[in-house]
């Protein structure tokens, strides 16, 4: 365990959990700020090169969720950094750590950037359900709320998107 522990700088914050809790938990939120950050560059991409007859419109959604997306990764590093773990920083990390790939440019199809950020959505979601249950059994209140308020965010998001695709 002691490696572990330094391979997630993990400090001696006494907050009531043990450390292999604080471990898991702090998995979780890696995995979580991973997707935020791979979904956010997404989101900045699509809103760059959209085309179409809904340009404005989803040039305007885009930013829009970008934007929620921006508050979101700072509160979940902050989260973990309340655990008393160092958050990851680098995209290298992300891309390693995130279930969402990467995507290009579309060739500005609407259609096809609707449709993969509805897909992510709908993994950021199915993810956090899974992880409400694990932080849920390690007996972290604060986390569990957090994730819950982030689950309820997402689920708004894919819907808006549903909602132009339908």
């Amino acid at each position: 365990m002691t490696a572990e522990l330094k391979q997630y700088n993990l400090s001696s914050a006494n907050i009531g959990l043990s450390q292999e809790s604080l471990l898991k938990i702090g998995a979780v939120l890696q995995g979580l700020l991973a997707d935020e950050h791979v979904l956010y560059i997404k989101l900045r991409n699509y809103h760059w090169n959209v085309q179409g007859m809904h340009f404005k419109q989803l040039h305007l959604l885009f930013e829009e969720q970008y934007r929620q997306l921006e508050v979101q990764i700072d509160a979940v590093a902050e989260r973990i950094r309340s655990l008393g773990i160092f958050a990851a920083g680098s995209m290298q990390i992300f891309l390693q750590k995130s279930q969402l790939k990467e995507t290009g440019h579309l060739n500005g199809n609407a259609y096809d950037m609707l449709d993969e950020l509805l897909k992510d959505q709908e993994i950021i979601t199915q993810q956090l359900r899974n992880s409400i249950q694990i932080v849920e059994v390690l007996k972290d209140v604060g986390t569990t709320d957090f994730l819950v308020e982030t689950l309820k965010m997402h689920e708004t998001m894919a819907w808006v998107l549903r909602a132009h695709i339908s």
